[in-house]
């Protein structure tokens, strides 16, 4: 065994977040712009280093909460990352988490004052280093995520329409669904509350609004049921 941890390579520690969010139409990105060298100008994951005082995922979390000023968000870590050239600057290994979160409730001065901007998925700018290999890896776990547990819960309004619940799917999945099909699959998973109220401005006739009975969900999960979609 080693004892002498003076002795060995010292390397820092980096969080990336990857933070997804939806616009009732399509999957976007948040990512901010650098102002610091290298690469300053260029756009980027939100991230920073890791603590002496928190884990990982303490780290995350801090990180989301500083530029966004929510938490008790879904996230999840992802992969690391931890190529020797990676950083330029310094040897540097990244954990990379993504997080799922509501448009709406962000602080949209918070984004703002750090540059930063959201990106439609299908369109997002070139990033700095290995960013675009996280995002990649992350669209691919959301992907795998979604169609076999109901993850994609967390990127909607607490209440919302089936419609809005199927452009959701159809955004992290990229491909259409067929509607009958979807609604018929969604309604025998028997996780969700129709409520009594509607959104009026979707149709003359309103269409009824739902939202998502986690505890159900927990106990379906919990005897095993697949969510499979």
């Amino acid at each position: 065994m080693i004892h002498n941890y003076d002795s060995e390579d010292k390397a820092l520690l980096a969080v990336d977040c990857i933070i997804f969010g939806f616009d009732q139409e399509e999957l976007k990105i948040l990512l901010v712009k650098r102002d610091f060298e290298p690469e300053k100008g260029m756009w980027s994951l939100m991230g920073g280093f890791l603590k002496r005082s928190e884990n990982l995922d303490e780290a995350a979390e801090r990180i989301l909460l500083h530029l966004t000023g929510i938490n008790n968000v879904y996230l999840e870590q992802l992969h690391s990352y931890s190529k020797i050239d990676r950083d330029p600057v310094e040897r540097t290994v990244s954990v990379a988490y993504f997080a799922l979160i509501n448009i709406e409730e962000h602080n949209k001065e918070l984004i703002k004052q750090y540059s930063a901007q959201w990106f439609n998925i299908s369109n997002a700018p070139g990033l700095i280093f290995d960013h675009e290999m996280m995002v990649k890896k992350a669209i691919s776990r959301l992907r795998y995520r979604t169609s076999t547990v109901p993850i994609g819960f967390e990127l909607l309004p607490q209440k919302f329409t089936m419609r809005q619940l199927q452009k959701m799917y159809e955004a992290i999945l990229g491909e259409k669904l067929d509607k009958r099909n979807f609604i018929n699959k969604i309604n025998s998973l028997d996780i969700l509350r129709k409520l009594d109220e509607k959104d009026m401005e979707s149709s003359k006739k309103g269409s009824f609004l739902y939202t998502f009975d986690e505890q159900k969900y927990k106990r379906k999960a919990a005897d095993g049921f697949s969510f499979k979609l």
